[in-house]
């Protein structure tokens, strides 16, 4: 009997440890977490919450209080601010952010003015440690889309000038050479270029009929 009581006792915690685990690994992997109170808030409520954050790239998870609390001071995370366990008071959830935190904010603090029920408490964003008014202010901040879409106008004018300009260069280069090809004068026909040239050897054996290959007549010349 005692046997089946201390296995039923370390069920759970194998339980415990597996979530502490997983705070620890959601916290090293996400870019920024944030901390509300969701008391009040109903089933239906939380529902449209939460796909909210999963549009900003974001998950919101609820944990109890002392297994976050563990993860936070029991071999904590790389980057974990000291004072993040004062924000564990009252049922809380956390919203775990990818690359966009500033979305998330956004979702949060759109959600907390329709529904008084949620409250921002704070959050850790690069190692820092955030107030609720933070949380709000981060909110404020152009999401990574926005960022982009930015970016994007404001390369969007020099690349079309670099554009045209690189027609018109084109254009007059193009241009250069096909007067050049007009200017050309025409090369010579075969025939013509052969006429009269000294280097013809019939020509040369033509003009000069004294000159003969023949080998016995110059032996004759020379034993006179």
């Amino acid at each position: 009997m005692a046997t089946a009581t201390t296995a039923d006792q370390r069920a759970p915690r194998a339980d415990k440890v597996a979530v502490v685990d997983e705070v620890r690994e959601r916290f090293a992997e996400a870019d920024a977490v944030l901390f509300t109170e969701y008391r009040g808030l109903d089933v239906a409520e939380m529902a449209d919450l939460r796909g909210r954050l999963v549009d900003a790239d974001c998950r919101y998870k609820i944990y109890k209080n002392t297994l976050v609390r563990r993860a936070l001071t029991e071999q904590a995370p790389d980057g974990t601010p000291d004072g993040v366990a004062d924000l564990l008071l009252g049922p809380t959830a956390l919203a775990f952010c990818g690359r966009d935190p500033s979305a998330a904010a956004k979702a949060l603090r759109m959600f907390a003015t329709e529904h008084d029920a949620l409250v921002i408490k704070g959050g850790v964003l690069a190692g820092t440690l955030l107030s609720d008014a933070q949380v709000r202010d981060l909110a404020d901040l152009p999401s990574r889309d926005d960022l982009m879409t930015q970016m994007l106008g404001a390369f969007a004018a020099p690349l079309s000038a670099l554009a045209s300009m690189m027609n018109n260069l084109i254009g007059e280069v193009s241009g250069l050479l096909q007067a050049l090809a007009d200017k050309a004068p025409d090369s010579p026909a075969p025939d013509e270029a052969s006429d009269g040239q000294d280097g013809d050897p019939s020509t040369s054996a033509q003009a000069d009929p004294t000159q003969t290959n023949d080998p016995t007549q110059t032996n004759t010349e020379n034993n006179q």
